[in-house]
């Protein structure tokens, strides 16, 4: 069956003694009001642009700083599959919803879910399985 996605978002992931000073330099640098996801709040982030590509900066509990890249789709298992053909692996499924992958050269990138009917012919890249 078909799915779709598209390369959404850059991730800034920093430490939490770090966040607050690079909250406001992403805001600063980018002129975007990186604003907070309640039922997320260790995510700041805005559309930026037209809105077809964001900023995310993620407060860790623990692990260096730095920069990795979301695909949105609406078929998480069949993006993750297509992918792993491509040469990239699992590395641990969150909240039962995303992954977060590896690359061939082990760059960590996240596989995150959209709503049905988010992602159409108009806005994403369709796949046939």
């Amino acid at each position: 069956m078909p799915h779709y996605s598209k390369l959404c978002r850059i991730v800034i992931d920093v430490e939490e003694r770090h966040h607050a000073d690079e909250l406001a330099f992403w805001q600063a640098a980018t002129g975007a009001a990186l604003e907070n996801f309640p039922s997320f709040p260790e995510f700041h982030g805005a559309m930026l642009g037209d809105g077809d590509f964001g900023l995310l900066l993620q407060r860790l509990d623990e692990g260096p700083a730095r920069v990795h890249l979301d695909f949105h789709t609406d078929d998480v298992e069949a993006e993750t599959a297509r992918l792993e053909r491509l040469g990239a692996k699992r590395v641990r499924q969150l909240d039962g919803r995303w992954w977060i992958m590896e690359d061939p050269a082990g760059l960590r990138f996240c596989v995150v879910p959209e709503p049905p009917g988010a992602l159409h012919d108009g806005n994403a890249q369709r796949w046939e399985d």
